[in-house]
């Protein structure tokens, strides 16, 4: 068996506090599959003046059939500059955990945010997003459903997430829509039933996927 590296899917989650790691990553940002929705996310931060995490370019970019929804970035992010199941967070380590049980392959999903672009003032905590970052947000569908040309489920985490089906459902009214509770550590040790929840909603997306071949 041969040695993993920096470039093999981790197995473990939060890989991206490694700094090698972290460096190979970042070295895979201009792959075809990726450059698109990040040449999207600059786009975004030149008109929202404010930073937007890249997406992982282990996850599918624009092949992804699964679109998973957070809500926006949280403070955390400026460490690694990814949106990504591998960051060093609780919620990112949750996420990891849950996709893996749920079968679904990292080359089926991208995870974005509601709100693309971070909200949050430097050093500053994790808050929640106001209607008027949602509504300055909703445009930004439009272009994101335009480079997924095989998407064929939208899971959102979480109440505000959940918001974004009304304008997906505009855009793409034949779209499944998923919503899941939030995978933040907060809500996932509530009670049993909310890990049960999340991991329900990703099988049903997984099971769409398989139908849809």
């Amino acid at each position: 068996m041969g040695h993993r590296t920096v470039y093999d899917p981790p197995t473990t989650p939060k890989t991206l506090a490694d700094p090698a790691i972290l460096e190979a990553r970042r070295a895979l940002l201009g792959a075809p599959h990726i450059a698109p929705l990040r040449t999207l996310a600059q786009h975004i931060a030149a008109e929202r003046g404010a930073p937007v995490p890249d997406p992982d370019p282990l996850d599918g970019g624009v092949a992804a059939r699964l679109l998973l929804l957070l809500e926006t970035p949280g403070p955390s992010i400026s460490r690694t500059g990814f949106v990504s199941r591998d960051n060093a967070t609780g919620t990112a380590a949750n996420l990891f955990r849950f996709l893996a049980e749920a079968g679904l392959a990292r080359g089926d999903t991208l995870i974005w945010n509601a709100i693309p672009w971070v909200i949050h003032a430097p050093g500053a905590r994790n808050r929640t997003p106001r209607r008027a970052e949602a509504t300055a947000a909703a445009p930004y569908f439009a272009p994101l459903l335009a480079l997924l040309p095989r998407l064929a489920v939208v899971v959102p985490a979480g109440r505000f997430a959940a918001q974004a089906a009304a304008p997906l459902a505009e855009l793409r009214p034949d779209l499944p829509v998923i919503p899941v509770p939030h995978p933040s550590p907060t809500y996932v040790c509530t009670a049993p039933a909310v890990r049960e929840r999340i991991l329900a909603g990703f099988r049903e997306a997984a099971a769409r996927l398989a139908a849809d071949g």
